[in-house]
This record gives C-alpha cells, structure tokens and sequence, in this order.
C-alpha cells in the first residue's frame, strides 16, 4: 500500500529545539542574573532538560495536567517549592521570551515540504500542547502546511502509545500502512510509529540519540533530503539512506 500522507513531530525534528533551548536558557539566566549559580549554560541546560523529562512523565500518565507540569519543571530548577502558581508562570514567560528569540527551522524542512507538497498530505503529532505548537507553526511560517496538528494534552494519550499514532491516522481519514511518520527520538517516535502500524522514520540528525542503536521498525535517516525517496515520491529531491 502506497504511503499517502505525512505526520510530522515537531521539536528537534522540524524546529530545532535543542539550539533555541540552550540559546534561550543562556540568554535567560544571564538576565536573571542565575547563570553563576549553576555553573555554566550548559550545566544548566543539562538540569532544565532532566527536570523536564521528569515533569513530562508526571504528565503523560496523567498525574498532572500540562500547565502543573510546567510550572513544577520551574519550582524544582530554581530549588524554590514555595513558589506560587503566579511567580512560576511569570518566570517561565520571561525564559519563553528568550526561548522564542533563538526559534528556527532546520535548513532541510522547506526544501522537503515543498517537495512533497503536490505527491503528500501533511499532519503533525506532538507530544506538547496545541496552544505552544499551533503558535509555533505560525510563527515558523509553516501551519498552512499542515491539514491537521494533534497534541498530546488534548488528544489525552502520548507517544508513543499507538493510540496518539492511530489519532492522527483517524485526523486525516487513513489507515496506519498509507501514513509515514517522521520524528527524532528512536523509541517515543520511532519505536511507537512502527508498533502503531506506520511507515516509522527516524530522523537522526546527530544529537543525543546518535550513539543509540536503533529499535526495530523505524527506518533511520541523517537528512531530510532521504524521505522523498524513501517514500518513492516523483521527485528529484533526496536520495537514499545509507543508514538502511
């Protein structure tokens, strides 16, 4: 069966996430006036991501809600469980506006869009919120792009559970076998798309995930310039993987 559509993750896959967090918590503990408690940025950033991880688990089993999460990633980086609810927020507004100033797209994101703009649907699946990814997008020049955006919070189930995968495949009213999943973490992505039934590919641009011998299923690729060949797409654009 010929793959139709296109579901996209969104951090570290289309946006470069890692390069706008560490620039925007750089910029943002320097302003704060925290950067010499922690360090160096890098020290920081390594405890700002830990801590994430931790509150996005709280959060994808439901143990708190997304905005709880958010402010509970800030109480525990500052050492500082007396925050109110309303100190959190403002400090985590003044680290998204620093944040939001370092937001780009990978170099291969438009040239492969446009590539497979006349041959594939679009979608896009995140684990985050449609309130941050919907703005995102905007901001980024790329919604339009993109027939639907499914979000974690309100879907109510994560990847890499194959309900969030099947939720999107539902969204664009096809089955797993015609959609293709592209995402940058081998398990949550690029596991959770092949146990789902979807053509799963692992974008693997070198980072965190570089050293990690890939799951079953997904396939791996360095660029996105290898997808439209991967999906046998009439283009000229791409070639193939050498990773298989």
């Amino acid at each position: 069966m010929s793959i139709r559509a296109v579901v996209w993750d969104v951090d570290d896959t289309l946006f470069d996430y890692t390069t706008a967090d560490r620039e925007g918590m750089r910029a943002h503990l320097v302003a704060e006036g925290l950067l010499a408690g922690y360090g160096s940025a890098e020290e920081a950033l390594v405890r700002w991501r830990e801590i994430t991880d931790r509150q996005w688990a709280r959060f994808a089993a439901g143990e708190v809600d997304f905005v709880t999460q958010r402010r509970d990633r800030t109480r525990v980086f500052l050492g500082r469980p007396e925050l109110t609810d309303a100190e959190a927020d403002d400090w985590f507004r003044r680290y998204v506006t620093h944040y939001e100033a370092a937001w780009s797209l990978f170099p291969d994101v438009l040239p492969v869009l446009d590539a497979l703009a006349g041959s594939h649907r679009h979608a896009v699946l995140s684990n985050s919120s449609l309130t941050v990814q919907d703005r995102k997008l905007r901001v980024l020049g790329v919604h339009d792009r993109f027939e639907a955006i499914l979000c974690a919070a309100e879907l109510g189930v994560s990847k890499p559970e194959p309900g969030a995968f099947l939720a999107a495949c539902d969204a664009l009213g096809l089955t797993p076998p015609e959609v293709a999943y592209v995402g940058d973490h081998p398990e949550i992505d690029g596991r959770g798309a092949a146990d789902a039934g979807l053509l799963s590919v692992w974008i693997d641009r070198g980072g965190v995930y570089a050293t990690v011998d890939p799951p079953v299923g997904p396939r791996r690729i360095a660029s996105l310039s290898e997808l439209p060949a991967l999906l046998g797409a009439d283009t000229r654009f791409g070639a193939p993987s050498t990773f298989g």
